[in-house]
C-alpha cells in the first residue's frame, strides 16, 4: 500500500485522503527544501570565488586554471541543485497521484475542512 494513502487514510471508509495528517511533515519538507535550494549554491558559489581570488592572489597560474576549473564545477552543480526540485516535482507530477499533488500543493494556512481530496 502506498505510504502517502496510509497516512492520509480516512479511518471511516469514505474514499477520501485527509491532508491534515500530512500538512505538518509537507511543511517541514518544503522548508528544508527552499533553505537547500537557495543556501547550497550561493555557498558553491562563495567558495569557488574565494578559491580563485586566493590562486589569483598568488600569481600562480597553474593554481589559477585550477581554481577556475573548480568555480566552473561549482557552478555547475550549484545550478543542479537549483533545479533538482523543479525536476523532482515535474517527475512526481507526471507519476504521483492525484492525492499527492493535492496535498502537496494545498497551501498550509487553509482550513483544516477545505483540506481534503476526494475520490
Amino acid at each position: 500500500m502506498d505510504l502517502f494513502l496510509m497516512l492520509g487514510a480516512d479511518p471511516y471508509g469514505q474514499g477520501v485522503v485527509d491532508c491534515n495528517n500530512l500538512i505538518g511533515i509537507i511543511n517541514v519538507v518544503k522548508s528544508l527544501i527552499l533553505v537547500l535550494r537557495i543556501v547550497v549554491p550561493i555557498i558553491l558559489l562563495v567558495l569557488g570565488a574565494i578559491d580563485l581570488a586566493k590562486a589569483v592572489i598568488a600569481g600562480d597560474d597553474k593554481e589559477a586554471k585550477q581554481a577556475t576549473s573548480r568555480l566552473l564545477k561549482r557552478a555547475i552543480a550549484a545550478v543542479a541543485i537549483f533545479f533538482i526540485v523543479s525536476i523532482m516535482n515535474l517527475i512526481m507530477g507526471v507519476v504521483g497521484s492525484k492525492d499527492w499533488q493535492h496535498c502537496w500543493n494545498t497551501d498550509a494556512t487553509e482550513k483544516p475542512d477545505e483540506i481534503v481530496v476526494k475520490r
